[in-house]
């Protein structure tokens, strides 16, 4: 749901094909981050949708959706994220296995997180629990990139645009959550908390959180790959 900062030169993220990362070795503790950093993406969702201060730029419409559609949060997750991948195909990107992954995983996490958190009612809780989610989505987006195993949807759809575009990976991901955020409030997504604080908590703080985690969280399989 956000661009993939680069890591260090000594933990470089290759761009491999589904067999290709198989091949790669370390499965399982690459599987298990995997599993892991999108169990803590979908949570890192519903806590900031329990905390009503607002949400990522991706969910405002998410959450905007659920009034249109018979559908939870996490099954529109699920189905805009197979949306998503269907802009992949004119834009010529390989899913991956975390790709396949992040689709499904990411929207079951967050409602099953949903169905058994209740958010605080005081201010002071609401804002902890804002900041719990923004830094557990950071973990959890640096493990499941850091997992070797592609690219989530969304990052996808950034970097395919970005290639076809020539557009800086910086302007197209604005562009695109800027997007989202406006789809969403066009249908209602201004409503209930969600565009707020959090918005601009996760906007501002998300790269650079992310992007300070990936170094500790990207498996090394440069030398198995060759």
């Amino acid at each position: 749901m956000f661009r993939s900062p680069v890591p260090s030169p000594a933990t470089a993220l290759l761009d491999l094909g589904p067999m290709a990362q198989l091949r790669a070795g370390r499965l399982a503790r690459r599987f298990s981050q995997l599993t892991v950093g999108l169990v803590l993406f979908g949570v890192s969702l519903a806590l900031m949708v329990e905390a009503t201060l607002g949400l990522a730029p991706w969910d405002v419409l998410h959450m905007a959706l659920t009034d249109y559609l018979p559908l939870t949060l996490g099954q529109i997750v699920v189905l805009m994220s197979f949306v998503v991948l269907l802009l992949w195909i004119p834009l010529r990107e390989k899913p991956g296995i975390g790709t396949v992954a992040n689709a499904i995983v990411v929207g079951l996490a967050a409602d099953a997180t949903l169905a058994l958190v209740t958010g605080p009612e005081t201010l002071w809780a609401r804002i902890a629990l804002v900041l719990l989610g923004v830094g557990l989505n950071a973990v959890g987006g640096a493990l499941y990139i850091g997992s070797q195993f592609g690219r989530g949807p969304r990052d996808g759809l950034m970097t395919g645009l970005s290639r076809r575009t020539g557009l800086s990976l910086r302007l197209v991901r604005t562009g695109i959550e800027v997007t989202a955020v406006v789809l969403g409030v066009l249908l209602g997504g201004a409503l209930g908390g969600v565009l707020g604080l959090g918005t601009v908590l996760y906007a501002v703080g998300i790269g650079p959180l992310t992007q300070a985690m990936l170094p500790a969280c990207t498996v090394d399989i440069s030398a198995a790959s060759r």
